[in-house]
C-alpha cells in the first residue's frame, strides 16, 4: 500500500506543510472538521480517479463523518507514514486499511473493526498455495504491511521483497521477479478480476485479520465516537450499500 510523500504533495495538493496541533473531540467538533489520512493507491479500498480520491474506505469514512455531524478533510500520503503522523499530531484519525496488531496498539489507539480480511497467497504457479509452498520461494509484500509481517515468519522463505505499494509488489509477479505475492483478499480479488490476462492464482490464507481506524492514544473520546458513527452506518443499511458498490459483498466482520 504506499506512496512517496513528495509526489502526492506536488501531485495532488492534499498535504499540508505545517503540521496539525492534536485535537479533542470537543475541539473538532468546534472546528466543525475532521482530518483523516489515507493512502490512496490501495484499490478498491482507497485509491485516486483523477485528483479525486474514491474507494470503499473513502465512502465509508465519508458516511461516518456525516453521521458525526462533521466536514472531513482528507490527507494522502505514503503508507508506512500515517501512523507516525497520527502520532506526530498531523491528523485526527487514518483510515487506510490497517491491520490491527498488539504491537501497533501499542502506539495507537484503534477503533472497533469496519471490515475482517486477510492476507492470501497469490502466484502463477498453481503448486504454490499455501505457506509449506513457499519454502525456498521469493514473495513480494508491502513495505510496512502486515503482509510483511507474516511471510517474514515462514522460516522456509528464500527471500522477501518488499515494495513502497502493493501494486508494485504484484508487478513483480507479474514481470517474474518474484515466486509469489502476498495481499489482503479483496485487493487479491479486485486485481484478479480486473486483469484476468494476467494468469494469477489465488491461493489460501496465510493470516486473518481485522481492519480499524486509528486515532492518537488517549483519544478515547474520539474513538468512541468513531465507533457509535460505523455502528449506525452499519444499522441503517449505509455500510452494506457502500461494501457491495466496491466489493460486491458485505465484508463486516461475523464475530
Amino acid at each position: 500500500m504506499k506512496r512517496f510523500l513528495l509526489a502526492y504533495a506536488v501531485i495532488t495538493g492534499l498535504i499540508s506543510g505545517s503540521a496539525v496541533q492534536a485535537r479533542t473531540l470537543d475541539e473538532i467538533k468546534a472546528a466543525g472538521t475532521i482530518i483523516v489520512a489515507t493512502e490512496g493507491a490501495y484499490a478498491p479500498f482507497n485509491y485516486f480517479q483523477g485528483a479525486k480520491l474514491s474507494g470503499f474506505e473513502v465512502e465509508l469514512a465519508e458516511a461516518m463523518v456525516k453521521k458525526m455531524g462533521l466536514k472531513l478533510e482528507w490527507k494522502a500520503l505514503s503508507f508506512d507514514a500515517l501512523l507516525a503522523g497520527l502520532r506526530q499530531d498531523r491528523w485526527d484519525m487514518v483510515m487506510a486499511s490497517f491491520g490491527v496488531t498488539d504491537e501497533r496498539a501499542k502506539a495507537v489507539l484503534f477503533t472497533s473493526p469496519y471490515y475482517c480480511s486477510g492476507g492470501v497467497i497469490v502466484s502463477k504457479d498453481a503448486a504454490i498455495k499455501d505457506a509449506a509452498s513457499l519454502t525456498g520461494k521469493t514473495v513480494a509484500v508491502q513495505t510496512g504491511s502486515t503482509y510483511m509481517e507474516n511471510v517474514k515468519k515462514l522460516a522456509g522463505v528464500k527471500e522477501v521483497k518488499n515494495f513502497p505499494q502493493d501494486t508494485d509488489a504484484r508487478s513483480a509477479l507479474v514481470a517474474g521477479r518474484v515466486d509469489a505475492w502476498v495481499s489482503d483478499r479483496f485487493v487479491v480479488k479486485s486485481a484478479t478480476e480486473s486483469n484476468p490476462g494476467l494468469g494469477l492464482k489465488t491461493g489460501d490464507y496465510l493470516f486473518v485479520e481485522r481492519i480499524a481506524a486509528a486515532v492518537k492514544k488517549g483519544n478515547a473520546p474520539l474513538a468512541a465516537a468513531v465507533d457509535k458513527a460505523l455502528a449506525e452506518v452499519m444499522a441503517d443499511g449505509t455500510y452494506k450499500t457502500i461494501s457491495e458498490k466496491f466489493l460486491k459483498e458485505d465484508i463486516r466482520c461475523k464475530s
